[in-house]
């Protein structure tokens, strides 16, 4: 076991970066990272008990040097005498805080709470800053980045006040969520979704050591979402869409509802389903198609059988799915929906205000480019699908977040257990 530092260079002259090395045979450990430290080779190469090197680490450059070396050694040697270990990605982060502790501590006293909004979207943009799986995050967080911000930025604007990390506390959120309610007209779940995303965005900056105000950080702050009663179609319906007569509509509403129907034959996202291409689809030795593709929210690979009325899409447009925008594919599909007849009126409860209000609306209003997942879960479902198997399709990484997307009632679920064999040998 040992931590070790060395130059990755074979240069005799001018400075080069130390280099870190951890190793246990113990814990399988064998990882090497630069520490971006820059030292004078001839200065490193001096034999370390001769008085030209003790001279130089008596110098300020080489006191600070060194100090910095220790501190890393120290750190990630308790970390292997204790068991702990260490990743690569771990390595890299000690390293990255030792080293640049003085220039974060510096920044950490010069960037405000709103400096800090921008630069998080500017690196999120970017590819700078990613997922906790690596990827980079989605259009639709960027979205929502975004729409915090100017939230934000209006907020304060409007209270008269500049808010910094050390002023979110709960008087800040009450009133935050206030300005969604009343002057944004928000409801609880879009308030909620905005809230949230601020507190991950304050959570990222605490880590980072831009400030200490843990108050915004506890599980109370975040706000809480509520069940949406959102709509699922029927086989009927389904069978409606593709009936339904588009003479009188565009050229644009007919693909729509086309994409829309490959996003229930999928169960996938909108932002997967409509953009399947020939390299998604795969031939089994027996003919058979597959779709496969990576999820671009979760980074999961997903396979899903084509059945013969998803193939009869694809076959359509020569396997090549045109694109359109998920803006048009919701406004056309209500047009759709309401030319087939699925105008059935759902009540269902939504907030002003923060107050929870009910509505009436016809079924075809409430119909959106996630009702295409929706339906596809729920179907599968009341089909009898194994549970596993229909999150092998959807890629919900646990049967909790997929009874989410499952929206049959309470009669249609009495049906499918009715329906079951194990329900009459319990």
């Amino acid at each position: 076991m040992a931590t070790t530092f060395f130059l990755r260079t074979k240069r005799k002259t001018g400075y080069a970066s130390v280099c870190v090395r951890v190793q246990s045979l113990v814990l399988n450990i064998n990882i090497r990272q630069s520490t971006n430290l820059k030292v004078p080779v001839q200065k490193w190469n001096l034999s370390r008990s001769s008085q030209a090197f003790r001279d130089y680490i008596c110098s300020p450059e080489g006191r600070t040097l060194f100090r910095k070396i220790e501190e890393i050694r120290l750190t990630l040697d308790e970390r292997i005498v204790t068991g702990k270990g260490v990743t690569a990605g771990q390595v890299k982060q000690i390293v990255y805080e030792i080293v640049y502790r003085e220039c974060l501590q510096r920044t950490m006293h010069t960037v405000t709470l709103n400096r800090y909004v921008d630069l998080y979207l500017e690196q999120v943009v970017e590819g700078k800053r990613k997922t906790q799986k690596g990827l980079n995050f989605s259009t639709g967080t960027i979205k929502s980045l975004r729409a915090v911000k100017n939230l934000l930025a209006d907020f304060q604007e409007k209270s008269g006040r500049v808010y910094d990390f050390d002023d979110i506390d709960y008087d800040f959120r009450t009133r935050f969520q206030d300005y969604l309610f009343n002057d944004r007209k928000y409801n609880i779940n879009t308030a909620a979704k905005c809230l949230n995303t601020l507190i991950t965005i304050l959570a990222a900056a605490e880590a980072e050591g831009y400030h200490s105000n843990r108050k915004c950080l506890g599980r109370h702050f975040k706000a809480r979402r509520m069940d949406v009663d959102n709509v699922y179609l029927t086989k009927e319906e389904l069978a409606a869409l593709m009936q339904a007569d588009l003479s009188l509509l565009s050229k644009t509403h007919e693909t729509a509802r086309d994409i829309f129907m490959v996003g229930v034959y999928t169960a996938q996202r909108v932002s997967d389903y409509n953009n399947i291409g020939p390299e998604n689809i795969l031939s089994n030795d027996d003919g058979s198609l597959i779709i496969n593709l990576r999820q671009k929210k979760t980074g999961i690979w997903v396979s899903v059988p084509v059945k013969e009325e998803l193939k009869a899409i694809l076959e359509k447009y020569n396997y090549t799915l045109p694109h359109i925008h998920e803006r048009q594919i919701n406004s056309c599909i209500k047009e759709v929906a309401r030319l087939a007849g699925i105008d059935s009126p759902v009540t269902i409860e939504t907030t002003s205000g923060g107050v929870p209000v009910q509505k009436t609306l016809p079924k075809y209003a409430l119909i959106h480019s996630h009702t295409a997942r929706r339906t596809a879960a729920t179907l599968m479902y009341l089909a009898g699908m194994d549970v596993f198997n229909i999150c092998s399709v959807t890629g919900h990484s646990s049967i909790a977040m997929l009874k989410k997307y499952i929206k049959a009632d309470e009669i249609d679920r009495a049906k499918t257990i009715s329906s079951d064999a194990a329900f009459t040998k319990w």
